[in-house]
């Protein structure tokens, strides 16, 4: 999204840092020019954009040139329109299904096709959905982020970052792309249950401490603890 503000720190580039070792260790078992994937989700404010954005330049300094794919420009409605919908449509209606997967599917085939693309990109300050034509032959490793990116077809890593909405308020103030009203506090507790609902997808887990997690091992840690 252009506009967006990044608050990238020491917990992300160290979490870039992990994947990237795994990412590079899957790659190796690969054919020349395999078409990798990333797909990294979280709720809002759990830092997907800067652990993308991390990542890449991460990537970047084993000479693996990334994009780097905002779902969250692949909404159906467009910026101005969405809070009018929401609230003639009703609560029930925000989720997965506001994305338009059909145009995200054309993204992901056209990046595996080393395909020129032709994709939708959001500038916050007008709120106006842009062009962006991007060429893949040129892109050795593509990152799908977003609140549901890894319900994404053909990933090869997906990554869940572990934190609620609850616990990132500070970053959400912060960058503050929608005020934080009532109403927002609905949208924001509706998409908490979209989210989580795509946590078993989940190669690996980003836990509350920004660590690289087996999800296996997430999981015996909470059965213990309970």
């Amino acid at each position: 999204m252009l506009g967006d503000i990044l608050l990238i720190n020491d917990m992300h580039k160290e979490a870039a840092a992990a994947i990237s070792e795994k990412v590079l260790a899957d790659l190796a078992r690969k054919e020349d020019r395999y078409r990798y994937i990333v797909g990294i989700s979280g709720e809002s404010g759990s830092g997907k954009s800067e652990l993308s954005h991390a990542l890449g330049k991460e990537l970047k300094g084993h000479h693996i040139r990334v994009k780097v794919v905002h779902t969250d420009n692949y909404y159906k409605i467009q910026p101005l329109l969405r809070e009018e919908w929401r609230r003639n449509k009703g609560f029930d209606k925000i989720g997965l299904e506001e994305y338009d997967w059909v145009k995200i599917k054309k993204t992901i085939r056209d990046y595996k096709e080393e395909q020129e693309c032709m994709m939708p990109c959001v500038d916050l300050i007008p709120e106006m959905v842009d062009k962006l034509l991007v060429d893949f032959e040129k892109i050795d490793l593509l990152i799908v982020d977003g609140l549901y990116a890894i319900n994404a077809p053909d990933l090869d890593l997906r990554i869940f970052i572990d934190l609620t909405y609850h616990e990132t308020k500070i970053n959400q103030i912060i960058r503050m792309k929608e005020a934080m009203t009532d109403f927002r506090l609905h949208i924001l507790e509706k998409e908490h249950k979209a989210v989580r609902s795509l946590r078993p997808l989940a190669d690996m887990i980003i836990d509350k401490g920004y660590q690289l997690r087996d999800p296996n091992e997430v999981e015996d840690e909470f059965i213990h603890a309970g």
